[in-house]
């Protein structure tokens, strides 16, 4: 990318497309294509084809999504195949049929097997049973992985995909049931705190592991790899450290300054048992991530106390 290159980030507002925006900007980067979901329906077929042909972006950043945690995915199963496909899909068609020089696509982990050998190498994709639970979504997302590398293969296009771990970060959703277990964790704390409850409780058994990116981190990851990675094959972007729920939970009570006690729902589903990304092919292009988790996590906190204090206002 140049640094007036025309570029395109689908999914700005969103928690992944706004660190994308927030790199690129710190980068130079000024000449940025954004449109709301108001101005830019995406599983529109006929408004992404006027949008591209009009627009003819020359970068595209496709962070565009129907996201949310385990329950959300478990409830709205035919809403986050159906939109996370087309989405994809016509973005993806678009920058072939107007030469995008090149375009990044955002999936996830959860389309790794629920069994995989960890950590998640790349080639373990496809080789078991997904978490039943998300499965939809995985689905769709590696949909997207597939057609990014076809249309590489048959018509010689430049399409990365990256797949990132869990994330948490700035712009994330706070809803105590849809979103995902960071920011529902925080929201949960800071109001048992606030109502002088004497008990929080967390979905599952809390014994599972899972591994966190900051946003910020990503946004950082992305453009890099826009940069400097051409491979057919997607890469793996995280810390390739985990940690489990319970001592989430315990690290984001000490944050939060909740001093009661901590409960577990074990007739909630806890989803894959460890999700830990091998992200030695990332490391070996020069890319790691900055962002410690207690710091991450102090950083998000204070963020969304000033959002529940703008609110108040």
């Amino acid at each position: 990318m140049q640094i007036d290159s025309k570029i395109y980030v689908a999914g700005h507002n969103g928690m992944v497309g706004s660190a994308i925006i927030k790199a690129l900007t710190q980068k130079g980067f000024k000449n940025i294509i954004t449109k709301t979901k108001q101005e830019l329906d995406l599983t529109n077929q006929a408004a992404v084809a006027i949008f591209f042909e009009k627009e003819k972006p020359e970068y595209v950043f496709l962070a565009a999504a129907k996201v949310g945690g385990i329950q959300a995915n478990n409830i709205y199963r035919a809403d986050f195949l159906y939109q996370n496909l087309m989405i994809q899909n016509n973005v993806i068609h678009q920058a072939y049929i107007h030469q995008v020089k090149k375009m990044l696509f955002l999936g996830s982990s959860c389309i790794y097997p629920k069994h995989a050998q960890q950590p998640l190498k790349e080639q373990y994709l496809l080789t078991g049973a997904l978490e039943e639970t998300n499965e939809p979504y995985a689905i769709a997302k590696i949909a997207g992985i597939k057609l990014c590398e076809n249309y590489n293969r048959q018509y010689n296009s430049n399409f990365v995909s990256v797949m990132p771990t869990n994330l948490y970060g700035f712009n994330d959703t706070y809803h105590l049931e849809n979103a995902h277990v960071i920011p529902s964790l925080i929201r949960k704390f800071y109001e048992a705190k606030s109502n002088n409850a004497s008990t929080v409780s967390i979905w599952g058994s809390g014994k599972v592991y899972r591994e966190f990116l900051h946003s910020d981190d990503l946004g950082h990851a992305c453009v890099f790899v826009m940069q400097h990675y051409n491979g057919v094959e997607f890469i793996n972007i995280g810390t390739g450290q985990d940690i489990s729920i319970h001592d989430l939970a315990l690290l984001i009570k000490k944050i939060v300054g909740f001093e009661g006690n901590i409960t577990y729902d074990s007739s909630k589903p806890d989803g894959t048992p460890k999700k830990l990304l091998n992200v030695s092919k990332i490391n070996a292009l020069g890319w790691k991530h900055q962002i410690d988790l207690e710091a991450g996590l102090k950083m998000v906190y204070n963020n969304y106390k000033h959002q529940i204090g703008i609110k108040k206002v």
